[in-house]
């Protein structure tokens, strides 16, 4: 912006002076945390290994690692737009925090990736080879925080919670659309996530007109496939009353994934629950009750009939009960029904952290079809082609799963050190936002943090060191 502070004093109390200093000051030293994540954790040098650069070396002043570790910590530490990358450009926890450089290196020279260097990156990503290695990017560092939670042990067995997010966007991006339901003009991403660890496994950006189960089937066999390969050995699937298809349904069993989902209401299934929607004789308890039944039941549209859970259950101040019901491909001895009711219950933590991952990352899905118009200052010599927005906002979303993924490991090691919960907004308020100086003597530099966060780093951090990662 280019306007140099004055000093000035404000009139509620004489005695302050407000002014600027040259000081190495930051309110990221979140930033350096999250680095080490990702640094111990190997996923950029995973991820580098497989992506393909085509950008000719002599006009390389950012590398690869550099501007993935750049994107993810933007997302991670509230910074939402590319433009934010320019007011950051001399902060100095990020250029530590982002360069692949050693030393005193990364605070001499351009600084951060200027927004339109982020923009040519993202454009970069967006490409289909590059896109798979991100979208395997998220998968993969989940199953390396949990192993290195776990000693490097698998999980014996994960649900995997299947859902829609619906992302508003203010604009006409490629692909969105109206959409009824949501009173919204959206994008309608399928996000999946581990219901037991809240890690996020995978997200599709797709149209904001299409069905809530539209290509869900293919999305969860193709993460089942990779998460059993990966840190699992069995994984069963938990998924909302607008999933249940004749074919996704089919689809599961043929594959041996078990899965609980709530099925919509329809005319036969009130048929059957009918007789069992009646009050018992007495006076009505304090705490309202709940009746499960067992039934039978087969749709047209299925090839079979299947296991479903009447849930029956009295509401406070209701004359009338109330009524859903549960399909599942478990059996009756292995899981009794009020052991799968418990079970999908459950779903309201999965819900939480898509929650999070939309509220807190919070991604701005903003890009649009715009062909070049300048390039380095310069009109260009030949007509550009225009980018793959819609691609462009999928590497934006995926960015802000991996941002997620570097916090929520760090929210799990804060969680056990403290023995509370953290959401990720409290973590990045108390944690990775707070005031920091840089301290540079001769060939040493010291970041000395705020008294309100110095506590919490005490504790988080020796916990951090304790994660015992496997080889990158």
């Amino acid at each position: 912006m280019g306007e140099t502070l004055q000093p000035f004093i404000p009139g509620f109390n004489r005695s302050l002076r407000i002014e600027s200093r040259a000081d190495r000051l930051t309110g990221d030293p979140g930033a350096v945390l999250l680095r080490e994540v990702l640094e111990r954790s190997g996923i950029v040098s995973w991820m580098t290994s497989r992506l393909s650069d085509p950008r000719s070396k002599v006009d390389v002043t950012h590398d690869l690692a550099s501007l993935i570790r750049t994107s993810v910590l933007l997302a991670a530490q509230g910074w939402r737009d590319h433009d934010d990358a320019d007011a950051l450009r001399h902060d100095p926890a990020f250029r530590l925090a982002t360069s692949s450089a050693a030393g005193l290196t990364p605070l001499v020279g351009s600084g951060l990736a200027s927004q339109p260097t982020l923009s040519r990156f993202t454009a970069l990503m967006a490409t289909p080879a590059n896109l798979k290695v991100l979208r395997e990017a998220i998968l993969e560092m989940a199953g390396r925080g949990i192993k290195a939670e776990r000693q490097g042990k698998r999980l014996r067995s994960i649900t995997l919670d299947v859902d829609s997010a619906p992302i508003e966007v203010h604009g006409h991006q490629p692909k969105t659309a109206w959409n009824g339901h949501y009173n919204a003009r959206i994008y309608h991403p399928l996000i999946t996530s581990i219901a037991e660890t809240g890690d996020m496994l995978d997200a599709r950006l797709r149209a904001g007109n299409v069905g809530t189960a539209d290509g869900a089937l293919d999305v969860i066999l193709d993460v089942v496939d990779r998460a059993r390969k990966n840190f699992c050995d069995v994984a069963m699937v938990r998924i909302d009353a607008g999933f249940p298809s004749a074919g996704l349904l089919a689809g599961l069993e043929a594959r041996g994934i078990d899965y609980v989902s709530r099925l919509r209401a329809n005319p036969v299934l009130d048929r059957l629950a009918e007789p069992h929607m009646v009050r018992p004789v007495g006076r009505r308890p304090v705490q309202p009750r709940t009746w499960l039944r067992e039934l039978r039941y087969k749709a047209d549209s299925w090839d079979k009939p299947r296991r479903v859970i009447l849930v029956v259950k009295e509401r406070e101040g209701d004359l009338l009960l109330d009524r859903f019901f549960l399909v599942t491909s478990l059996p009756w001895t292995e899981k009794l029904c009020h052991e799968v009711l418990a079970h999908y219950r459950e779903r309201g933590k999965a819900e939480g952290h898509m929650g999070e991952l939309k509220d807190v990352l919070a991604p701005a899905l903003s890009s649009t079809n715009r062909a070049k118009s300048h390039l380095r200052g310069k009109a260009p010599k030949s007509r550009t082609t225009a980018i793959d927005a819609f691609a462009c906002n999928e590497v934006r979303l995926l960015i802000s799963c991996l941002a997620y993924q570097a916090m929520h490991i760090a929210r799990r090691a804060m969680e056990k050190a403290t023995g509370t919960g953290w959401s990720l907004r409290r973590l990045r308020e108390r944690v990775l936002r707070a005031g920091a100086r840089l301290v540079v003597s001769a060939r040493r530099m010291t970041l000395t943090l705020s008294s309100a966060a110095a506590p919490f780093w005490a504790v988080l951090w020796p916990r951090l060191m304790a994660l015992q990662w496997a080889d990158p």
